[in-house]
């Protein structure tokens, strides 16, 4: 099965010389002195004239291996809440990127929580936007693509265990990538206060405080469910530090202060 991409021409350019320009230009504004190893990592997913920037710096400052899990929050309410696709590639206006099916697997067998599932992908862009990004740096490369629709801790937390034992035992380098842009559409200034609570927790790397933090104080970052897995994956592959890479908001560039979302480029080393 072949996954259409679903927001080509809406979120990002669907001429591939057009996107190859623009992404070339969001990891060139990057300075990067050398580029480090990484258990994970947080990237925004809103349109790339918002947060291309932010995604670009993230992944310009880290050795990208040949494999990663990719974990999106689900935006609509299709399909299961914790949705896998263990086969098959997703196109892109770059080329087709496959599935790797031998670790979905092994990850689908240490969490039965997930299900197997093409409808929470279908029409998610929180993924799709992330794989340009990697096929222009990564090169050929394959991945395991998981969508979250709960909010339950115990889940993602499970998941997040599985992950780690999965990878923990695995020879290669797998990068943990959690989809997410940080809180949405209140002024500037009210952005910027909640995300550093967020970001807080992020760079304890206390998964527990961020899923707290997040509900108590009514941060609407639409992926902390894919952010709350991977730091408890990270945090069992040995992690010790993160690193905050880049933070703006929409009306960076637009100028709108009043209404805007917020955008977090963190690493895990």
């Amino acid at each position: 099965m072949i996954r259409q991409p679903a927001v080509a021409g809406r979120f990002y350019p669907s001429d591939p010389r057009e996107l190859t320009r623009e992404l070339d230009a969001f990891i060139s504004l990057a300075p990067v002195p050398q580029r480090v190893r990484a258990r994970g990592c947080i990237v925004p997913h809103a349109g790339y004239m918002y947060s291309g920037h932010v995604a670009g710096a993230v992944y310009a400052r880290m050795q990208l291996p040949a494999k990663f899990v990719i974990l999106c929050p689900r935006h609509f309410p299709q399909g299961q809440p914790l949705a896998i696709l263990s086969e098959g590639a997703w196109h892109t206006p770059l080329g087709d990127v496959k599935v790797d099916s031998e670790l979905a697997t092994d990850v689908k067998r240490a969490c039965p929580l997930l299900r197997e599932d093409s409808v929470a992908h279908r029409a998610e862009h929180s993924l799709e936007v992330q794989l340009p990004f990697l096929q222009r740096l990564a090169g050929d490369f394959q991945f395991v693509p998981i969508a979250l629709g709960t909010d339950r801790f115990a889940s993602l937390e499970d998941l997040g265990k599985a992950l780690g034992e999965v990878l923990a035992a695995r020879k290669d380098t797998v990068l943990v990538v959690a989809s997410s842009d940080m809180n949405h559409y209140e002024s500037d200034e009210i952005t910027r206060r909640k995300d550093h609570r967020a970001i807080t927790k992020i760079l304890a790397l206390d998964p527990r405080g961020l899923y707290d933090t997040v509900r108590t104080e009514g941060i609407t970052m639409c992926g902390f469910g894919p952010a709350v897995t991977m730091l408890t994956a990270a945090k069992q592959l040995g992690a010790t530090r993160a690193e905050l890479v880049k933070y703006a908001t929409s009306g960076d560039i637009t100028g709108d202060r009043d209404e805007v979302v917020g955008y977090a480029g963190i690493i895990i080393h």
